[in-house]
């Protein structure tokens, strides 16, 4: 848009067709920070629900935040070379 030009509304779209406009509709649910995320189709597949996602990640979480025991040495021990 040039500088001379005028901000105004196209000649086939009348205020008056768009309808009253509200400040702040959307706010409360910006402010809740709802997150979208978009699924791969293979994933989506595979969990078709919310709820599924959901509780699949929450087990992921789980078992990622689980403590890992350090790995048992086997009987069998490397010997030093002898001098």
């Amino acid at each position: 848009m040039k500088k001379d030009e005028i901000d105004e509304l196209r000649p086939e779209y009348l205020p008056e067709d768009l309808g009253p406009g509200v400040r702040g509709k959307y706010l409360e649910a910006y402010r809740a920070g709802t997150n979208l995320v978009l699924l791969s189709p293979d994933v989506a597949k595979a969990f078709p629900t919310e709820e599924a996602v959901n509780e699949a990640l929450r087990s992921l979480i789980e078992v990622a935040q689980k403590p890992v025991a350090p790995k048992k040495r086997s009987g069998l021990q490397r010997k030093e070379p002898q001098p």
